[in-house]
Parts: structure tokens; sequence; C-alpha cells
């Protein structure tokens, strides 16, 4: 029998306390926490908040195989019009200058469009993590042009280069569906030097393993994107896999999991841990709850220590010094050159 294309495959996950069990049950030789105050960091602190990245729900017209928020087209949970109005009261009422909008495909969410524009118009840089398959829906195709006229940085998911590795890991057709994207969003000038709207990609491995040098890699891509398909673009982001949701659930199967974790905790680099990105971002979930990153989120690991949980109770002094809190998972982002949704670290 042929093996199901991944947009239409979804694996049943563990609940995340279990998840959480799993990675604790490996009696790793020495805790995050340690290895933090090792690196002259006795307590891990947001230093204040510079990005609110809101998770508007799960809901995606894909389903990657290595997905931590478990998205895909039968996910109900989006956030309500009430919490995106409190996500931008906080943006009116602050100086946070950044607001990144991710999923699941966040173009998905009826308020997307609102999002933006409000935004914008407070004077807030705008963030669209993007699928790009779904700027090719017949009733998002003016997508693009919107993203364009308001001036909306592109964060797009390209797991590689070539058809082959990308399609295993985000599904059939979807290699040739993002180029083609990709090649809209260049007509209206993304990518372009000197126009002024972003295009940046972001990469992880389709396997158990860290990725490449983010430098290294980004001028392959730029060669290899140009020579066999047009294609520009600005950066390129590099993002180590999470051993957490449908990632973990792959170590579980492949017996790879104890092995992958010791990975990351050999590669603990103590230069990462300045620009870890939980100490300038405060994540938002899609029912309101707050928590320090976007992996915490799919954890259920809300913030912590005494700060507000919830955006309609958010307090900026409390929340732009608050502990973090940590777990097994999170040497994911301190391995190798680090990882973050703005790429690797210490490059």
């Amino acid at each position: 029998m042929a093996e199901p294309t991944l947009n239409k495959l979804r694996v049943p996950l563990a609940d995340p306390k279990v998840q959480l069990r799993q990675l604790h049950a490996l009696a790793i030789e020495r805790s995050f926490e340690a290895q933090v105050a090792g690196a002259g960091h006795p307590e891990l602190r947001a230093d204040g908040i510079q990005v609110l990245q809101i998770n508007v729900g799960k809901r995606c017209n894909q389903v990657c195989h290595h997905c931590h928020v478990d998205a895909g087209p039968d996910r109900r949970e989006v956030m309500s019009a009430e919490t995106v109005d409190h996500c931008l009261r906080v943006l009116a009422q602050t100086d946070i200058p950044t607001l990144d909008i991710t999923g699941g495909a966040p173009e998905l969410h009826p308020e997307f469009r609102r999002m933006v524009r409000e935004a914008r118009a407070l004077g807030r840089q705008v963030m669209d993590r993007c699928n790009l398959t779904i700027l090719l829906l017949p009733n998002y195709s003016d997508l693009p042009e919107f993203l364009a006229e308001n001036q909306v940085e592109v964060i797009a998911s390209l797991p590689y280069y070539l058809p082959k590795q990308t399609d295993a890991q985000r599904g059939e057709g979807v290699f040739d569906g993002s180029i083609e994207a990709l090649r809209r969003l260049n007509d209206l000038g993304y990518g372009v030097p000197g126009s002024g709207l972003k295009l940046d990609l972001v990469t992880n491995p389709v396997g158990a393993f860290l990725p490449a040098k983010q430098s290294q890699l980004e001028a392959e891509w730029r060669r290899e994107l140009a020579r066999r398909h047009g294609v520009t673009f600005n950066s390129l982001y590099t993002i180590t896999n999470m051993p957490i949701s449908r990632f973990l659930e792959f170590l579980l199967r492949s017996g790879n999991l104890e092995t992958y974790m010791q990975k990351l905790v050999q590669a603990f680099n103590p230069a990462a841990v300045n620009g870890l990105m939980c100490r300038t971002t405060l994540s938002v979930g899609w029912d309101g709850t707050l928590y320090d990153c976007d992996f915490n989120q799919m954890l259920e690991l809300t913030v912590d220590h005494g700060g507000p949980r919830h955006i309609r109770d958010f307090q900026i002094a409390p929340l732009a010094r608050r502990q973090i809190v940590t777990a097994p998972h999170c040497f994911g982002c301190t391995a190798g050159a680090g990882s973050s949704c703005g790429g690797a670290l210490a490059d």
C-alpha cells in the first residue's frame, strides 16, 4: 500500500505532560538550569519585551512531519476576536516594537488582516510566519499584495532547495507550490534589494541532527535557488528541531530520543544564552495564555513566578523581567550555534 502523503497524515500525540515526563525520564546528567548558571546566569530572566509573538491557532492547510504545533486542517483551536483585541490593546499601550504572527497558518485566521492593519497603524513591525502554499489557495490569492501593501515581513518555511527533501517533510507537491509562491512574492519586490520588503526563509533539518552553519547554508541556498528557480530572498534562518510534539514522536518511534537529547546536551553553547529568544519575546497562545516561547506553549508551560498568565491581565513590569520557565527541551535552543525563531544565535 502506498505511503499516505503528510498532508493527509496526522499522528496522534501524547499529552504535553506525558511528553515532559518522557524528556525528564532520560535522567540528563546536568539540568538546563545548571548549564545556564554555569554560563553566568544564576536565574534565566527576560530582558524586556521586543517581540509579542501571537499563535492565532492550530489550523493549517499542511500537516508537516516536524511540526511542533501539531497543526493541520482538522484542528479547531482558533484565537477569539476578544483575545485578538487584548493583544492589540497591549501593543497600543506599550512600545513593544514587533508583532510576530504565527500558527498553524496564521493567514487562515479571520482576524489576520485586521491584526496586520492595526499593528501597522501603530507603527509596529509585523512578521508573518508563512508556509507559502497558503498563498496559492483561491480564497487567499490576494494575500501577497496585501502583505506588500502593509510592508509585512514574510518569514517563509522551506526545508530545502530541492523537492525530495522538502516534500518528505511537508507533503507531496509542497515544494513546487512553495517555489511558485516565492516567485509571486519576488514579483512584488519581496527579497529584492532596495525594495524594503523582507523575505526570509526558515529551514530545519529533516532528521535527528543539528543544522549546519547558517552563514554557509545561506550562501548555498542563495546560489541554488537563484540558479535553479530564479528566486531571491533576504536571509536564511536555521532552526534546530525541538524534541517535542511530532518530532518527539518521531524520535520515540525511531529509537533516537536518548541519542538526540545527548547530542543537544553535549553541544551546549554558553555563547547562545544571551541571545535566547525567550529573553526578549513574549508568546501568546490561541486562548490568550502567556508563555516564555512558542515551544513552552506546546508543552503548556505557562509563564510563572508571580507574573500574569493571560494577555487580558498583561502588566509590562513583571513580564519584562520575569524568570523564564525551562525544561530539558530547552537544550535545543543552546546547542551548537543556538536556535531561535530568528535563526542561529552564535553562527
